[in-house]
């Protein structure tokens, strides 16, 4: 064992390893960056064209899929673990169709015995307190989510919330409902898709001031990070919900960046100055929308239209004449 020079199982040094790994990330011709075509099984040369490698090993399904269906049936792995559930998705789940392997129907004695299968089965996924107000918090979350129509990612956030919640045990003296709503809250903004409270409100089954006040304490005990809501991110959805054109958004946009150089933002709601822009955009570019049809889709009054959008056009002016 004297010697110092070291030989893998393939017969090569160390160095040589080295040296042939260094050459595998760039071309040997030209220098040029790598890129593997799975499809074809190469490894080839972006800049030149070289084919470095060929027949390399396909680590992919040996099946093909061409839908869902087809995928989901083929497919021998599990779903992925997801914070969406309190078991993380890892428990076993008994399905609700009374039908045997081979797509026969089950006879009467077979389903009663299924079903209390699935009674036990529900049962032992949760097996204390803290396991059963998980599972109803978390529900509660991806309800109010599909109401306020948020992607999965923001669920995710909010899961992952209301976990450390009740991790560091902040839930006794307030309601499940509170605390799921506030976490949701939390993501949503953290994910740059606010919504507002009042739409958060509306399909929360907690009132305004519980969620205000819940919102606070979680941000406060757990050290949220959260910026303030950026008008604009407001738009495109009350854009969209108005059926507005992309050149009134992209108006609405520039007149709240004007009245944020102007200071004008400051102090007010976000809410009512998304809703503003975008009913004086309608204006500009001759759009037609009225200030009852802006005040139900952002869920304000129209005197906070009418006053924050003469601001806005007011800065808009000084702006050009400055």
């Amino acid at each position: 064992m004297t010697d110092t020079t070291i030989r893998t199982y393939t017969g090569e040094t160390e160095p040589e390893r080295e040296q042939e790994s260094e050459s595998v990330r760039s071309c040997p011709e030209c220098g040029g960056r790598l890129v593997t075509d799975e499809g074809h099984g190469e490894t080839v040369c972006t800049d030149c064209g070289l084919v470095v490698e060929e027949d390399s090993v396909d680590r992919g399904p040996e099946w093909r899929a061409f839908d869902s269906a087809e995928r989901d049936s083929k497919s021998r792995v599990g779903a992925p673990t997801t914070k969406m559930m309190h078991d993380k998705g890892l428990s076993t789940n008994i399905g609700w169709q009374n039908k045997d392997a081979y797509g026969n129907s089950l006879s009467s004695r077979q389903r009663q015995q299924m079903q209390r299968l699935r009674t036990w089965n529900e049962r032992f996924r949760t097996r204390d307190s803290k396991e059963r107000n998980l599972k109803q918090a978390l529900g509660e979350i991806d309800r109010m989510a599909s109401a306020l129509g948020l992607p999965e990612n923001v669920r995710e956030t909010a899961s992952v919330i209301y976990r450390r919640a009740l991790g560091e045990n902040l839930l006794p003296g307030r309601s499940i409902e509170g605390v799921a709503t506030a976490s949701l809250y939390a993501a949503a903004r953290q994910a740059g898709m606010p919504r507002s409270l009042d739409e958060i409100a509306t399909v929360s089954r907690v009132e305004k001031m519980e969620l205000t006040r819940t919102y606070r304490y979680i941000v406060r005990e757990l050290k949220l990070e959260i910026q303030p809501a950026d008008p604009e991110q407001y738009v495109p959805r009350f854009a969209s919900a108005l059926d507005l054109s992309d050149e009134a958004e992209r108006r609405a946009r520039q007149l709240l960046k004007t009245a944020k150089e102007k200071g004008i933002h400051s102090g007010k709601s976000p809410v009512g100055l998304a809703a503003a822009s975008v009913y004086a955009a309608a204006l500009l570019t001759n759009e037609k929308v009225t200030q009852s049809e802006v005040s139900d889709v952002a869920n304000i009054s129209e005197v906070t239209i009418r006053n924050r959008y003469k601001e806005l056009l007011e800065a808009e002016e000084t702006g050009l004449f400055a």
